[in-house]
């Protein structure tokens, strides 16, 4: 017998398999097309690659479990809140009738019900965003509850793991989750001396050999700290000294963060909440403790927020994002450090362009990657010959994840706009329906249009072909990024 054909027969037979698997589990047909194309372009790796990264992890229930306790949850915490669902509706379709659709769309489809008693602060750069933080945590009287992608052993991590740790001490409630890749640097140095001190620890997916391919894959990307339910923090700025910009000879990170006192922060506890009794394996139970009532605000910013991940039905991040576009009427700014769309994202923008709106990008000139940034420009060109105006940033590294609309609506958040994000990250982002807040980041937006230079087509088309070439034929992989 010729073990050689015998083996050659098997490897094939288990190449259509994964082939079929392929068509079968993943609904995207683009990134079907993708996978196929890496199984005969790179045949052995190309199914460890697909085994490791491309398994439909929703399809094949995961989550269910997740999914079943945060539904669980939601009906607990609408029974807490139900009064201010109902007060608030009537309220914020006489204020903003135009984004009642919007509204609708992320309650039905996220269980996230638009708020309007906020106070929301726009905090530009880790060094403003730590500034306040550290000052919250300190005063904290019943619980600290914090969720971060990125946690680093140094400075700013130490700093604020002795504020968690005292506060302990002190018989606060404090609860963290770190992301067991982002977060790898402190998971044998501050979360043993957190424990240590009574600070409730744990990684959102313990890495683990037989794990590895779906928790390496499906990260928890939040940045969400609430503090007694009254004060809550979201935005893109992690853990980590390069966000607070202390030496002048380091690279400069822009970003953007917000502080919400308010109804919001309900919503982000609940977003919380549902992690938390996934990753520690609890019921912790909402309460009165952890939902305070707010004092009613005369001017309040109203708020909502929306999250999406491997536990969503729908991809409800994108699904804002694409209903924002569809409803803006004068301009479309947008922030984001990578910018890797699909074809529905893509369209958007240029039926956007097509009413006559002005859509705006702006994008790092370096990333902190070089292999996305190659692909992130792949689109440069069909973004600039559709009309969108892409700005690149030259002060340093843009990391903020933002959007401003018509002056009347902005989002601040953790997601990219890259298929991980929209699809295989768990993400959370807060929609602003408000016209100050709105003017106020369109304001720092154009600040930052004064570091940046303007991309013209002409430019861009006379690049060595030898790189357009590079950038195109890596943009094949780029739905699976």
């Amino acid at each position: 017998m010729n073990w050689f054909i015998v083996l050659e027969v098997i490897y094939y037979l288990f190449l259509i398999a994964v082939a079929l698997k392929i068509l079968n589990d993943t609904q995207s047909s683009t990134k079907a097309a993708a996978y196929i194309l890496l199984l005969f372009i790179l045949p052995v790796a190309g199914i460890i690659i697909y085994l490791s990264f491309g398994l439909n992890y929703r399809k094949s229930g995961i989550y269910s479990k997740k999914i079943e306790m945060d539904e669980a949850q939601s009906k607990h915490v609408d029974s807490l809140i139900s009064d201010y669902i109902s007060t608030n509706t009537p309220k914020f379709k006489k204020e903003h009738f135009e984004y009642m659709g919007l509204s609708n769309m992320v309650y039905e489809d996220n269980q996230s019900f638009t708020t309007r008693n906020n106070k929301v602060e726009i905090l530009q750069n880790g060094e403003n965003k730590f500034r306040e933080l550290l000052e919250a945590l300190r005063n904290a009287k019943h619980h600290i509850h914090i969720e971060y992608y990125i946690y680093e052993d140094d400075e700013i991590g130490n700093e604020l793991a002795n504020i968690l740790m005292e506060k302990a001490r002190e018989g606060v409630e404090v609860r963290f989750i770190y992301d067991d890749f982002g977060s790898r640097s402190i998971r044998k140095t501050i979360v043993p001396k957190l424990r240590e001190s009574g600070v409730e620890a744990y990684a959102f997916y313990e890495i683990t050999f037989i794990y590895l391919a779906n928790r390496l894959n499906y990260r928890n990307h939040r940045k969400i700290v609430i503090i007694d339910g009254d004060t809550s923090f979201v935005g893109g700025v992690n853990v980590s000294d390069k966000y607070i910009n202390k030496s002048a000879q380091d690279l400069y990170w822009r970003d953007t963060h917000i502080k919400i006192d308010g109804e919001a922060t309900w919503l982000l506890q609940q977003i919380f909440f549902a992690d938390w009794n996934f990753c520690a394996n609890q019921q912790l139970k909402p309460s009165r403790e952890y939902f305070r009532n707010q004092p009613r605000l005369d001017q309040g910013n109203w708020v909502q927020i929306v999250s999406s991940g491997p536990d969503s039905k729908m991809p409800s991040i994108l699904y804002s994002y694409l209903q924002a576009i569809g409803l803006a009427k004068n301009e479309i700014c947008i922030t984001t450090p990578y910018l890797i769309p699909g074809e529905e994202f893509l369209h958007a923008l240029y039926m956007a362009v097509l009413r006559g709106v002005k859509v705006k990008i702006l994008l790092p000139e370096v990333s902190d990657s070089w292999f996305v940034n190659t692909v992130c420009r792949s689109y440069f060109g069909d973004l600039l010959e559709n009309g969108v105006e892409i700005y690149l940033y030259q002060k340093g590294f843009i990391h903020a994840k933002t959007m401003v609309c018509d002056d009347k609506l902005a989002v601040v958040g953790t997601a990219n706009l890259d298929h991980r994000s929209f699809d295989l990250n768990f993400e959370v982002n807060a929609i602003m329906y408000d016209d100050d807040l709105a003017k106020e980041l369109k304001t720092s937006y154009y600040q930052d249009l004064e570091n940046a230079r303007k991309l013209e087509l002409e430019e861009w088309n006379e690049r060595k072909k030898v790189v357009q070439l590079l950038e195109k034929s890596l943009r094949i992989v780029a739905p699976l990024m």
